[in-house]
């Protein structure tokens, strides 16, 4: 079930003859994935059967992403805007969402450089749970909480060094495998980059603490 809903009868479903754009969002990386339209009965179908649902307007007819590639669009929340005639939909894509095979109907391109930070700690996850052979991230999690911990202490050490000593190119790298190795180390205490990012929201929204960044 998805964490937030929305009351249908709240929405003003007149101004489109009967459908309201509807903006589908990554739930996770923030990348928008398809614009589509829904109906009062897409939207309600979409809220009580988990699966984003729209009204084709070629089809004249309800229409489930995903119903004949199995690439469905998992409903997780929706938020409507300010005038309660447009919908921001949150997603959790099973395949890729564009006929072409992208991530996006928008293109790859089109998704925040950032995005993958998040894409990346939901990777590192799944590894946690379904530990396939083979992997880096495997062993890492099968070597225990101390040696990551340890790992990130000696990938911390030489971005520092990096800093120092070397040229843009070099710390961008060390960086890039001290962020890994932490994200590893958040999934092996049950944590996220998730939390990391909510304990920094607030930090910011609390400056009479000193904590603002």
């Amino acid at each position: 079930m998805a964490d937030v809903l929305i009351d249908v009868e709240k929405l003003d479903w007149r101004k489109g003859d009967g459908l309201l754009p509807a903006v589908i969002q990554h739930w996770h990386s923030g990348a928008v994935l398809m614009l589509g339209y829904m109906s009062r009965e897409a939207f309600v179908k979409t809220q009580q059967s988990g699966k984003v649902t729209f009204f084709s307007r070629s089809k004249q007819r309800l229409w489930t992403k995903g119903e004949t590639s199995g690439n469905f669009l998992l409903f997780k929340a929706a938020f409507a805007d300010c005038d309660n005639d447009a919908l921001l939909v949150h997603a959790e894509p099973q395949g890729p969402t564009c006929h072409l095979g992208t991530a996006s109907c928008f293109g790859d391109a089109s998704a925040s450089p950032l995005a993958f930070l998040a894409e990346l700690d939901a990777l590192v996850g799944d590894r946690e749970r379904e530990r396939p052979a083979g992997s880096y991230t495997t062993r890492l999690f099968e070597s225990g909480l101390r040696r990551i911990a340890q790992k990130v202490g000696e990938e911390g050490v030489e971005v520092a060094l990096s800093a120092v000593a070397e040229d843009k190119q070099a710390l961008v790298g060390e960086s890039a495998d001290l962020l890994f190795h932490l994200l590893v180390l958040l999934r092996a205490r049950k944590a996220s980059l998730t939390d990391v990012a909510a304990e920094l929201a607030s930090r910011h929204t609390v400056p009479e603490q000193g904590r603002a960044e």
